[in-house]
């Protein structure tokens, strides 16, 4: 259904130029959505596969250590597509005083964007209720320090920003005036709280974020805080025991189609297609998901039987192995202060899970050692290839 643009150009002040901001209606779109046969089947599928992937993580060894990595994933991902080049290597040495291999700038950015998220979970786990409070709690999280700090975190925006471009004149896309944007905030958060009635999860997850990302109210940030919402939104409408649903994957693979699609809602009123591609960025991620628990458990069950093996000695090794799960790129201290064995037994039972051929050394050093649980850093590693190039 075309409804044509969902919203309207209004003039705004620049110097020496014609420049108009959009200004969206307020959601539910008008009229409303059309669920046809195609749109209902994407969301039905959408639904089962998130279902599965629910159930799957709750078979994980375990789940808690597992989580720690795809949280960090997510994050990686997400800050990848707005054109950071940390990769999830780079974050875990980093957390471990290490220096990564790309400019510290861009990892201390995906670091701040675990600590949004992680923060996000915590309020909404106290009953705090998704809000603009707490939406511009993480956003002020999300830009403590280095890049963007600048820009004032945890406030709205109190001047004009702009996507693409040098200036609004010849910019992608200009976000409504800055004096409107609480008003159109409010209007957001209403319809969060089904104040004109109930949606379900994933449609008012995909409208959410739309509508979230053309009202851009923050100066920076608003595409990472756009997509960490959406995990925040479904763990809030209880369909998410746990955020593992990584969507960010999906856009960064499709992210010429995602910036499309999103603008395509402005400019045609096209919400139908924004949401069957939401939709299947969900069927598709929640699938991939399913896959990844699935080898990370046959991995972890595998390995720990070859460690259980060899008999008495295998104790602290299980112990070792436990942590790896969650942290599959760490050090000695971090190892013995985890475990609480001593430094020594962590260093030997380290050279024993090398002797078997489930971790490495990547140093070289014999100071100082990093290990890597190979395998199971290879395979949450998937994906998360440096992007090429920024788009806007």
């Amino acid at each position: 259904m075309r409804r044509g643009r969902t919203g309207q150009y209004i003039p705004i002040s620049t110097i020496e130029e014609s420049v108009k901001a959009f200004l969206p209606l307020p959601l539910p779109p008008k009229p409303a959505l059309k669920m046809d046969p195609g749109l209902q089947e994407a969301n039905d599928y959408a639904f089962h596969s998130l279902g599965k992937l629910d159930s799957a993580s709750s078979f994980l060894p375990a789940t808690s250590l597992f989580l720690y990595q795809y949280i960090r994933k997510e994050a990686v991902l997400s800050s990848q597509i707005e054109g950071t080049q940390s990769s999830l290597s780079d974050l875990l040495l980093f957390e471990l005083d290490n220096l990564p291999g790309v400019p510290l700038e861009d990892v201390t950015e995906v670091a701040h964007y675990v600590a949004a998220l992680e923060h996000g979970l915590r309020r909404l786990r106290e009953g705090f209720p998704l809000s603009l409070r707490l939406i511009k709690e993480i956003h002020g999280v999300l830009l403590r320090g280095g890049r963007g700090s600048d820009k004032t975190p945890g406030e709205f925006r109190r001047s004009q920003n702009w996507i693409g471009g040098t200036r609004p004149g010849n910019a992608f896309y200009v976000p409504p005036p800055p004096g409107l944007v609480i008003e159109c905030m409010g209007a957001l958060e209403l319809f969060l709280h089904d104040h004109f009635g109930k949606f379900n999860p994933l449609v008012k997850a995909a409208l959410f974020h739309a509508q979230f990302e053309t009202i851009h109210p923050f100066l920076d940030g608003n595409g990472r805080l756009g997509r960490l919402l959406i995990t925040l939104v479904l763990v809030h409408e209880a369909i998410m025991t746990e955020p593992i649903l990584y969507l960010s994957l999906y856009f960064k693979k499709h992210r010429q189609k995602y910036y499309e699609h999103l603008q395509r809602v402005r400019t045609e009123g096209d919400w139908e297609s924004w949401l069957l591609f939401f939709l299947k960025a969900v069927r598709t991620t929640a699938d991939q998901g399913v896959d990844t628990a699935n080898r990370l458990n046959q991995l972890a069950q595998g390995d720990r039987e070859r460690i259980k093996g060899l008999g008495r000695i295998s104790g602290s090794m299980l112990q070792i192995h436990h942590e790896l799960l969650s942290r599959p790129l760490a050090s000695i201290p971090f190892l013995a202060e985890k475990t609480k064995l001593v430094p020594n037994t962590v260093a030997k039972t380290l050279n024993a899970l090398k002797a078997l051929g489930l971790v490495k050394e990547i140093t070289g050093r014999s100071r100082n050692r990093i290990f890597v649980y190979t395998q199971c850093l290879e395979i949450m590693n998937e994906g998360t290839e440096i992007l090429a190039k920024k788009e806007p």
